[in-house]
């Protein structure tokens, strides 16, 4: 039987498989300690491998997909992605302040999760169309517009790190094709205008102040810097074996808030130690270093953006949700890919394992 499967999906890219199984490995052990901290239940961990098997069968359903399925419907993906977005305004739940998710039979759906795959899969088709001709005022300013879209509807919610992940794909993507200097300016002075109208007429309080607290950690810090101040506690008390599983202080007893989603790296700081972070950034570098083989062997534009937006989007994750746990970023609620708790956050990733997986599978066919 199992010889059968490995025959049937030998062109999949097992190393990023192990590589993306080792980062799950650790995150479903930092989620079951945070149950530990709540009882005996598990109720976290539960729902967890719910989304884990959900997202694991999608891997290999998504496998046996040819590319060119996912460039012919990448129209589809963001207009079902932008309907979402609008669905959840109107009728979604508001959670800790932002109305973003759907809730039904005791799960719950975000919407924002779906639509980082669908910006992957629609700029890849646009740069795809292209014919490189990536200097134009059309190209820079039309991708800007098609990211544009679906941020103010997510900053609607308001989930300004959801925003800030659909902004930087499509700052990546640009970069990483080229473009004028003229237009980086541009967006330069755009920036600083548009934060300027959002701090006096967007953001709300608590966003503004995780603004404050990251320029000045001392500001309020049984306050709105507690929960980074703790983070970094936890962090540091790991050593380099850490406490062990389940031993973690900061973890057990509470001092860490939101630990199972934003702060998830403190526990896996504090309980696993140095020696827990070296393997999940080992991990990571292997997906990575997996995605650029990939990518070098592309032989088409909208392979090779997929991957590229891929590895983009995991990076920029990975890095605002790692320097807001150190205090080198502002918090911004991002979660930490394959890691943090939550089933949409999970179940996306995996999908885009999966598509990553069918240009691995079909790349030399």
């Amino acid at each position: 039987m199992f010889r059968g499967f490995f025959s049937q999906y030998r062109f999949l890219d097992w190393t990023l498989l192990g590589a993306v199984g080792g980062v799950l490995m650790i995150g479903q052990l930092a989620i079951a300690s945070v149950d530990l901290s709540h009882g005996t239940s598990f109720d976290l961990l539960r729902h967890q491998l719910v989304a884990l098997v959900l997202g694991g069968a999608a891997i290999f359903i998504l496998a046996r997909a040819h590319p060119e399925f996912f460039r012919t419907t990448s129209r589809t993906w963001y207009f079902v992605g932008i309907a979402l977005l609008v669905a959840v305004l109107l009728f979604g739940q508001t959670v800790r302040g932002t109305r973003g998710w759907f809730q039904f039979i005791g799960f719950s759906l975000q919407p924002v999760e779906f639509m980082k795959i669908a910006l992957v899969l629609t700029f890849a088709r646009v740069i795809d169309r292209r014919g490189r001709a990536f200097h134009t005022a059309l190209f820079f300013f039309g991708t800007a517009v098609l990211a544009l879209v679906p941020m103010a509807l997510v900053m609607k919610q308001p989930d300004l790190g959801g925003a800030l992940v659909l902004g930087g794909l499509w700052l990546w993507l640009v970069l990483f094709v080229g473009t004028r200097r003229a237009f980086l300016l541009f967006l330069v002075g755009a920036v600083v205008v548009v934060g300027l109208l959002g701090w006096f007429a967007f953001l709300k309080p608590y966003q503004k102040d995780r603004l404050v607290t990251f320029m000045d950690p001392s500001h309020d810090p049984l306050g709105t810097g507690y929960n980074v101040g703790q983070s970094v506690i936890a962090i540091g008390s790991g050593g380099v074996l850490g406490k062990g599983f389940g031993y973690g202080s900061q973890n057990q007893l509470n001092f860490l808030p939101e630990r199972q989603t934003d702060f998830v790296f403190s526990v896996v700081g504090e309980e696993l130690g140095f020696l827990g972070v070296m393997a999940l950034f080992i991990c990571y570098s292997i997906i990575g270093w997996r995605l650029i083989v990939r990518a070098m062997a592309c032989r088409d534009d909208f392979t090779l953006m997929v991957l590229m937006g891929s590895l983009g989007l995991w990076l920029i994750q990975i890095t605002v949700n790692l320097g807001g746990t150190m205090g080198v970023l502002p918090v911004t609620g991002l979660t930490l890919p394959f890691v943090s708790y939550g089933g949409s956050s999970l179940i996306a990733n995996l999908v885009l394992v999966g598509i990553v997986e069918s240009v691995a599978a079909h790349q030399y066919s």
